[in-house]
């Protein structure tokens, strides 16, 4: 009976699933009737989504809204060169039915938010958080304990990388710990820094992300324990690893009742709110071009300023507390990153150290500058 519900060339595929005690027919089949929602595309989501592919699992949905860019290509293995440009949920999905003809890929092409997270999780067996920034971890989870949903979760930061399984139904009927257990309030705004400020080494989503794709394999195939209650760290320049134990508080389930601003939860300050101004890339180019008198600062760090700029002066986010001297105050000065993010953040330090009142933050950065330059 299992057999017809396999092809010939999906029994020829999972041979090696097959062949495992505990695993077989039984198992592969619970992978092929299964759903994951992998959030995010990036590093952990590129070894996610060939791994969970390659093991058959039925129907992978994809949540992703950005791009590829060159500097995604240390790490994000399902990329190439001749896909920089490109919307990674439309690359990878054609990726991993080039992999797996027998899957289903559903594409997300916008970001998880309280709007539509509950909508488009509520359909899938498993969410796989490879999300890289601290309000989507935080929507992801509550959608999931509000959903009654497993999140398979990993972080990676330079060296380190961390994994668990969240939210993981037990024999009781109850739920085993989730996210605000391990972390019940967020860091403050800055104080970790992101991938792109503090780097991460180019194996190590790999790494975690292949773990990740083991435990929801694991969860949707009924085998061996998962990572439930329990955080695994991971260090790959010591090389060496450790379990903590996570234990369950019973109010951090209880204050769940719905999806909140997490944004401001997690106290990054709305656009409309930031004390800010900002400049488009359209208005950028006119002053460049009518002579506009302005200084421009780029925030990122020296090796992507070498990669490519727009002219002006490199100083780096983590120094900019440091060259206040260097930025006058009388003039217009226009602050930018490669996306905004950082730019907005260096802005933000600024006016807490001194009196500007002619700060520009540009928006998009210099991707959206490059972009605006080939459309012309």
């Amino acid at each position: 009976m299992s057999e017809q519900l396999f092809s010939k060339e999906e029994l020829s595929r999972y041979a090696r699933h097959f062949s495992l005690p505990e695993f077989g027919m039984s198992a592969q089949q619970k992978l092929k009737t299964a759903s994951v929602l992998v959030v995010g595309a990036g590093g952990l989501g590129c070894p996610l989504l060939l791994y969970l592919a390659a093991a058959g699992v039925g129907k992978i949905g994809i949540v992703d809204f950005d791009k590829v860019d060159d500097s995604n290509l240390q790490r994000q293995v399902l990329y190439g060169v001749q896909d920089v440009g490109k919307y990674k949920v439309e690359v990878a999905r054609e990726r991993v039915v080039s992999l797996n003809p027998h899957i289903e890929v559903v594409l997300y092409k916008e970001a998880l938010s309280s709007r539509n997270a509950l909508d488009t999780i509520k359909d899938y067996d498993v969410v796989a958080d490879g999300t890289d920034n601290f309000p989507t971890r935080y929507l992801v989870n509550d959608a999931c304990v509000l959903l009654n949903k497993v999140n398979v979760y990993g972080s990676i930061f330079r060296f380190e990388g961390q994994v668990s399984v969240f939210n993981y139904p037990l024999p009781d009927g109850g739920r085993g710990p989730n996210y605000r257990d391990l972390f019940p309030e967020p860091p403050p705004p800055g104080l970790v820094p992101s991938c792109a400020e503090g780097g991460v080494l180019g194996v190590l989503p790999g790494i975690i992300g292949s773990m990740q794709a083991s435990e929801v394999i694991k969860v949707l195939a009924g085998v061996g324990e998962p990572l439930a209650g329990r955080l695994f760290l991971f260090d790959a320049a010591a090389f060496t690893s450790r379990v903590l134990q996570i234990q369950k508080v019973s109010h951090t389930h209880a204050q769940i009742q719905g999806l909140i601003d997490y944004e401001e939860f997690c106290g990054i300050p709305k656009a409309e709110e930031a004390s800010y101004q900002r400049i488009n890339v359209e208005t950028f180019r006119r002053w460049q071009a009518s002579g506009e008198a302005f200084v421009l600062i780029d925030v990122r760090e020296p090796y992507e300023y070498e990669a490519g700029h727009m002219g002006g002066k490199n100083i780096p986010l983590g120094r900019i507390a440091d060259a206040i001297d260097q930025i006058p105050k009388d003039q217009k000065v226009v602050v930018h990153c490669r996306s905004g993010q950082r730019s907005a953040k260096a802005i933000k330090q600024l006016q807490e150290l001194a009196t500007f009142d002619q700060l520009y933050n540009l928006e998009g950065g210099i991707q959206a500058w490059q972009s605006f330059e080939s459309s012309l």
